[in-house]
């Protein structure tokens, strides 16, 4: 099971994830109360606002995802998803993260339902407690699929080794540095867990090419493969032919975008940011880095499949997943000599830094969700600053367990499992977070109404409505995020309009650009 490759590569990954709990234990000093353990108490300079957000966005999406879908049936779903997310990178930083700042500091909120309850004066909480449990509903799962990315890295890695403990160990090393570190601690590490991740899909890059043959050899042989290449169609494996990807699931596809707007752990990052005017220039470098990063990801998947057919590669790839393509390059890099293998162990480090960048932030998001807007908000229970900190720390870990009982299945799709999620968060909140930023006639009651309606509506488009098929198998987070925002406007132009109080907050907060 172990060699001296395999040795060298757990060496690096070791040491890898010492630093990271070491983040944590270096950052569990400065959380005195729950508003630094949540917000960081609003510090983060503009590099690490940036690349945080970007890196507990993207996850092992990126590197396993989305490479596995373009590797598997070609250009097109990988493409328009790519370009939908980068879409709505850029305009969630471009209209969402100064107003969003702004607007929780004059509120006083450190978590995204608590910004809904005060936006909208809930008295009774019902909108706290009903995102609260948004958050707990789709988080879950999405960490889970991070634990689960993180068992299969080890079990591809290392053959032999239980699924299962692989798993739980690397959900162990997410929770303490979570629970020990924070919203600073889990930020610092996302930066630094950015920059290996871009090193990681840098460097699989250029030697797949190089494995290849070249960029000629790498498009010559995917273009073999009927549509393989051509973005309106995609590649058809079980019938080895051209698939077909019309306006409908482009569309469909491009609504992937739409999830940033709702998504509670980058939307923690701009309330987090020290200056708004700083927002500016992380905006500018995360949407820099996530063109680059997808683009290059998307294309490692059709380098992978040209090294597939490389006699010397086919080894490394015959019979694996296509969601193991960039763990299948790194490991054929790593047969190469020692200095290698040392390489290699920093690009499955970048696979782990995806997946703990994301786990962490949701973790937190969780956590938050549980004991301030559930435990001290709806419910009233109140604790003294020591007693909050040790039932955030202990929320943190409890929410690790489900996550793990989540990812107890190794055959798990983390792709499809982070599509479900994003539609939820997308759905959900993006419509209400909205609405609440630039349309002062959105009330309390639309916004509970678009919230419920949004979260069901993805539930029933996925699993009763999509699989009739035809031109209802889109992908869900278009259609309720569409039926979520006309609620919120229409129950709310049928009640009552909002307080004179509301609305001064509201223009106050609109005037000061």
């Amino acid at each position: 099971m172990f060699n001296a490759t395999n040795i060298l590569i757990l060496i690096t990954i070791i040491a890898y994830l010492a630093m990271v709990v070491y983040i944590g234990v270096k950052f569990s000093k400065q959380n005195s109360d729950t508003d630094n353990f949540y917000l960081g108490g609003r510090k983060l300079g503009p590099f690490v606002t940036a690349m945080s957000a970007e890196a507990s966005d993207m996850s092992s999406w990126l590197l396993m995802g989305l490479p596995g879908v373009a590797l598997a049936a070609g250009l097109a779903e990988a493409s328009w998803t790519a370009i939908g997310l980068a879409i709505g990178t850029y305009l969630n930083w471009l209209i969402v993260a100064k107003r969003i700042r702004r607007y929780s500091i004059k509120l006083n909120a450190i978590t995204v339902p608590e910004f809904f309850t005060k936006r909208y004066k809930d008295q009774k909480k019902i909108l706290q407690t009903i995102a609260a449990v948004v958050i707990v509903v789709f988080f879950i799962p999405y960490t889970g699929s991070g634990f689960s990315a993180c068992g299969k890295l080890f079990t591809t890695l290392f053959p032999g080794v239980n699924y299962h403990t692989a798993m739980i160990v690397s959900a162990i090393v997410i929770a303490v540095y979570t629970t020990l570190g924070g919203f600073l601690a889990a930020s610092t590490s996302d930066f630094i867990q950015s920059i290996v991740m871009t090193i990681a899909i840098v460097v699989v890059f250029g030697f797949g090419v190089s494995v290849a043959g070249g960029w000629n050899s790498v498009f010559d042989n995917a273009a073999q493969l009927p549509g393989y290449l051509n973005v309106f169609q995609g590649y058809d494996a079980a019938n080895n032919a051209a698939g077909s990807y019309g306006a409908l699931p482009v569309a469909s596809t491009l609504a992937w975008g739409l999830g940033y707007f709702g998504m509670p752990h980058i939307l923690l990052r701009f309330m987090a940011a020290r200056k708004e005017e700083e927002l500016t220039f992380s905006r500018r470098i995360a949407s820099v880095w996530v063109v680059i990063s997808m683009a290059v990801a998307t294309v490692i998947g059709v380098v992978g499949l040209a090294m597939s057919n490389v006699d010397s590669a086919k080894s490394f790839f015959e019979g694996k997943a296509s969601e193991t393509v960039l763990i299948n390059i790194a490991l054929y890099l790593a047969s190469k000599g020692w200095v290698c293998a040392l390489i290699c162990g920093v690009i499955l480090a970048g696979v782990l830094a995806a997946t703990m960048s994301t786990a962490d932030s949701q973790l937190l998001a969780a956590a938050s969700s549980v004991t301030e807007d559930i435990l001290t908000s709806k419910f009233g229970i109140k604790f003294d600053v020591k007693k909050q900190m040790i039932v955030a720390r202990a929320t943190v870990l409890f929410i690790s367990v489900l996550g793990i009982i989540i990812a107890w299945n190794p055959d798990s799709s983390v792709f499809r499992i982070v599509s479900f999620a994003w539609a939820g968060f997308g759905a959900a909140f993006g419509p209400i977070v909205l609405l609440a930023l630039f349309w002062k006639r959105s009330n309390l009651a639309g916004a509970i109404s678009g919230m419920v309606a949004g979260g069901i509506m993805v539930f029933v488009w996925k699993f009763v409505i999509a699989p009739v098929g035809g031109v209802l198998s889109i992908y869900e987070l278009l259609p309720a995020f569409i039926i979520a925002l006309i609620v919120n406007v229409v129950v709310s132009l049928c009640t009552k309009a909002p307080s004179e109080d509301i609305v001064k907050e509201f223009e106050e907060v609109s005037a000061n650009k």
